[in-house]
């Protein structure tokens, strides 16, 4: 005899899964001895005592409920399919109580081995609201409250078989997919006979075919998803189309309604139309001449991708067939489209961008390592190769990975890897939404929660951290082989390597090197041949570091210069035993290799000529302080007897430190205003270091003991106001002050000495970029002398020195040499640039006087003055000089505007009254831009310019620097506009009064 509910031990029943062996004890006492057989079964569901205490309420809601236990008892198969309902899925649970009869449903011998049939869930659903599923056109005889109950009862019993048989008979997830994606297909022919009967006889007019797409249309539906959808109608022959428009928009609306509006009976799910032509803002209905007419001139690349997908559903099957067969060339043309790469790259990061961070970590669907990692790498690999190879033209992913992975453009572990992480998460997401019957795609955090999940997924041995674990190893496989799929291949097209990898032709890896954004395929292949050919370890690794190289290279602006530079910066390197482990171990390294090589050629000029600046990406970016730069470039220079050695070894110290100030603004570590404080101050110390070498040369060459002058140098302009740019010449002056009893001319002569050899030996050609000294700024120009004594400055500032001047000496900063003779220039010039009295009326027309000058004069030819970034309008110039004129006016009673840099100077302008806020801001952000954008196109081009770029990729990687995102140079450029045209209207008002 079995043994009785109470008699069931409490051991017994926490071993089985129960949490509440007290409650269950007392549940099946209730329920009687019938109930006894099930406990083994109830072990073996998500959780026991929800399906237990389920049991007994639709035991309570039936009128015969010992009947019912017996039956179930009696048949090992009905009660792992009701039991594994009740303990998984709670919204299903409380279906039964409202319907207690469709237990029966869980009888059917057959339900276990037999998946329905398309055409029988449509007719199921068709006659539940009254049509003939023997109709071209059925339409709803019920009532229409009636039939909206009647489709929700119907969608959910056949929810319930296919439910049961999913949890009891362990059915492959893709065949759950398929089967919820006909169910749905049916709900929507149903929906659409109910919209008829609604519509009433101008439904006669139309011929309206209904498109499923994403999911539905792949046959990958999940248990609770929208159901995306497109519209496409044609009149009837003697039909106006206007009429046929109108009723087609009736039908679509009301089909959208049935399955949407909640009833007594809840709701289905939304049907949504937003992928049709210009998404919620286009027409509901089209017809086909309009579709394919909007797909031919204006669809974007993801709106081809997601065609991918579609298939007819419901409706007119003719037009439906006639609507895929018309748009599907289409969809085999797209990766051929202009900006193909960067807009499938881009939308899958603004995917990735607006995911919650409180969500990020659980997200299933949308996170690193989920859904749609997999679905779209499998997507972009059937439109590059489905082109030429037509068996890769399936819409669901499963299908479309067996045949990517049969046709050798994945390797066979890989794509088995794939399947395997792929169906997990599918299956995992299926469970999730069951409990409720609600669109989620978060994995909980709950660890009741997590039990519950990790044992409907059979996993009963520790279920929560057995779910969390095998999870977090299938995220890992997906992000991998997301990485993987497109590049390994490529490898093995150029290179000899065993093993089961997948094998592209050459003309199949030209194809997908093209479709990733690489301008010059055939050369790409052959640095990948030159990088990965032989048997060598240096080969080896390559291979192992080139596929997610070759991702970042494709996901920037020029991923031809990123593989080029590589190869050479690789070859540099040759067998460098830490080069090529470094970038294994170290990602950010490589990543930042990656992003630097492939976006600036200022960038990848630097490394090529110190390889070994490689390893300075593993530290922090920061400029370095002039002291400890000036400290490394003395000792550096120590070494070296040779003067012309010892400035080399200077100018070293300066291009590693170049590197670090272009890398750090690369990657947005740097904002502008360190990036020209830096490049100023690593020029002190350039400047100092070279000095001292260059001093106590021409004192050995003379046999002087010490020198006769101390000798200063002033910078000015850019570097005298830390604004300094990457393609700037170092403006500066040089001063000398004879020691007391020296004969003047020896004292000069030293002096210009010194300052010809430094001007020599900074310029000469070398590995490392040239630094102009250019002096032009002095008294009289390029006529005057290059080295002036203390005293012949004052007497030319007291004499000759005009208003230009004055402006001109507002970013003297005395930064290198003598410190007592900087203070004494300092002190000189002072009085002149922030004169007591300000300015007169006559100076300030002066001064404006040669700003118009500049700006006729100076433009380049054909420039244009919109986007000139220095002399147009709202540019450098005219916020400089705007800022410079406030300082010659009002600096004497206004400390903070004594000062040679811009940004300071406005503030302290704008403290002091004399600008307003919202004008001070608009001139401190125009400023901050325009520097950045000049800085940007030199780092890109790797010389000095200062018009934006007019080629598209050079353009691109402008507005990739200044954080736009992909496919977003011209936002950039009217942002630009905008901003300039704003700063000019302060100018107007603040300088031109």
């Amino acid at each position: 005899m079995p043994r009785s509910a109470s008699a069931t031990a409490k051991g017994q029943l926490l071993r089985l899964g129960f949490t509440d062996p007290d409650g269950a004890r007392a549940a099946l006492e209730r329920l009687g001895a019938a109930a006894d057989p099930l406990l083994a079964l109830l072990g073996r569901t998500a959780d026991p005592d929800r399906a237990l205490a389920a049991l007994e309420v639709l035991a309570g809601a039936l009128d015969d409920p010992r009947s019912m236990l017996a039956a179930v008892a009696d048949d090992e198969g009905t009660a792992m399919r009701l039991l594994c309902v009740l303990g998984a899925s709670e919204a299903l649970g409380h279906h039964l109580v409202r319907h207690p009869e469709h237990w029966l449903e869980l009888t059917d011998p057959v339900l276990g081995s037999t998946r329905p049939t398309r055409a029988s869930l449509r007719a199921d659903l068709l006659m539940a609201v009254g049509a003939d599923p023997r109709d071209d056109e059925p339409v709803a005889t019920l009532p229409d409250a009636l039939a909206l109950d009647a489709l929700r009862v119907e969608y959910r019993r056949l929810l319930l078989r296919l439910t049961s048989r999913d949890l009891a008979h362990h059915v492959g997830v893709d065949d759950v997919a398929a089967e919820l994606s006909d169910l749905a297909v049916g709900t929507l022919e149903a929906a659409l006979a109910i919209a008829r009967q609604r519509v009433g006889e101008a439904a006669a007019s139309t011929r309206l075919a209904v498109i499923a797409m994403g999911k539905c249309g792949g046959h990958e539906l999940n248990y609770v998803s929208d159901v995306d959808v497109v519209f496409v109608y044609e009149p009837r022959e003697g039909a106006a189309d206007n009429v046929a428009n109108r009723a087609a928009t009736q039908l679509a609306s009301h089909l959208m309604r049935i399955c949407s509006e909640p009833t007594g009976e809840g709701e289905i799910w939304q049907v949504d139309a937003a992928l049709r032509p210009e998404g919620k803002s286009g027409p509901l209905v089209r017809t086909l001449a309009s579709h394919l007419g909007y797909y031919q001139r204006w669809a974007n690349t993801w709106e081809f991708q997601a065609l991918l997908k579609a298939r007819p559903a419901a409706g007119d099957r003719e037009l439906g067939e006639a609507y895929v067969e018309q748009l599907a060339p289409l969809v085999w043309t797209a990766a051929e489209r202009p900006g193909f790469v960067e807009d499938t790259q881009a939308m899958r990061r603004r995917v990735v961008d607006h995911i919650p961070a409180k969500e990020a970590q659980r997200q299933l669907k949308l996170g690193e390592g989920g859904l749609r990692d997999v679905e779209f790498a499998v997507q972009l690999l059937q439109l590059v190769h489905g082109r030429a190879d037509e068996s890769l033209r399936c819409p669901t992913t499963l299908s479309a990975l067996a045949e990517l992975t049969r046709g050798g453009y994945i390797g066979r572990q890989d794509g088995e890897s794939l399947h395997r992480a792929y169906s997990f998460l599918r299956t995992l997401e299926h469970r999730i939404q069951l409990l409720q019957l609600r669109r989620t795609h978060l994995v909980p955090d709950d660890p009741e929660r997590l039990r519950r999940l990790g044992r409907s997924m059979g996993l009963f041995k520790d279920p929560a951290e057995a779910l969390e674990r095998e999870w977090a190893h299938h995220r890992r496989e997906v992000r991998r082989l997301h990485q993987k799929l497109f590049y390994r291949p490529l490898l093995t097209a150029v290179a000899r390597i065993p093993g089961p990898e997948a094998r592209l032709s050459p003309d199949a890896a030209r194809e997908r090197l093209a479709a990733l954004g690489y301008a010059d395929p055939e050369a790409a292949l052959r640095h990948l041949d030159a990088l990965t050919a032989g048997v060598t370890r240096t080969a080896s690794i390559q291979r192992t570091l080139l596929p997610v190289m070759l991702q970042w290279f494709a996901q920037a602006p020029d991923p031809d210069a990123g593989l080029f530079g590589f190869r050479r910066i690789s070859e540099s390197l040759g067998e460098t035993p830490w080069y090529l482990t470094t970038l294994r171990d170290e990602g950010q390294v490589a990543q930042r290799l990656a992003a630097l090589l492939a976006t600036s050629r200022y960038a990848t000029g630097l490394l090529e000529r110190e390889p070994q600046g490689v390893r300075m990406l593993a530290e922090s970016l920061e400029p370095q302080p002039a002291e400890a730069l000036l400290e490394e470039m003395r000792a550096a220079a120590s070494r070296r007897p040779e003067p012309e050695r010892a400035v080399r070894a200077v100018r070293a110290v300066r291009r590693r430190e170049l590197l670090r100030l272009a890398a750090g603004d690369l990657l947005g570590l740097t904002e502008v205003a360190g990036v020209g404080a830096g490049l100023s101050r690593l020029t002190d110390a350039t400047l100092e270091a070279t000095l001292e070498v260059v001093g106590a040369q021409v004192r050995e060459q003379r046999g002087l003991a010490q020198a006769p002058t101390a000798l200063a140098i002033v910078a000015m302009g850019r570097y005298g106001g830390f604004e300094l740019s990457y393609g700037s010449d170092a403006d500066v002056l040089f001063v000398h002050d004879p020691l007391p009893g020296v004969d003047p001319h020896e004292a000069s002569t030293y002096a210009f000495a010194v300052a010809n050899e430094m001007r020599r030996l900074l310029a000469l050609p070398g590995a490392d970029p040239a630094l102009e000294l250019d002096a032009d700024l002095r008294p009289e120009g390029k006529q005057g002398p290059l080295v002036r004594t203390l005293d012949a400055y004052a007497a030319y500032y007291a004499k000759w020195s005009k208003v230009w001047e004055a402006q001109a000496l507002l970013r003297a900063d005395a930064a290198v040499g003598d410190p007592g003779l900087r203070e004494r220039f300092t002190a000189l010039i002072d009085p002149l640039r922030y004169p007591v009295r300000g300015l007169s009326e006559e100076e300030i027309r002066e001064v404006r006087r040669i700003k118009a000058r500049v700006d006729d004069e100076r433009l380049p030819r054909g420039a244009d003055r919109a986007t000139h970034l220095k002399l147009g309008r709202g540019g450098l110039a005219d916020i400089e000089w705007t800022v410079q004129l406030l300082q010659l006016r009002h600096a004497a009673d206004v400390p903070g505007l004594r000062t040679p840099r811009t940004l300071p100077a406005l503030e302290a302008a704008r403290e002091a009254g004399l600008v307003g806020d919202h004008d001070a801001e608009v001139l401190a952000d125009a400023w901050r831009r325009v520097s950045r954008i000049r800085n940007a196109v030199t780092l890109v081009r790797g010389k000095p310019a200062d018009a934006l770029p007019s080629d598209p990729r050079e353009r691109a990687a402008v507005a990739r620097i200044l954080g736009y995102p992909d496919g977003a140079s011209e936002e950039m450029l009217d942002d630009h506009l905008r901003c300039v045209r704003q700063a000019r209207g302060v100018v107007d008002r603040v300088f031109w009064e």
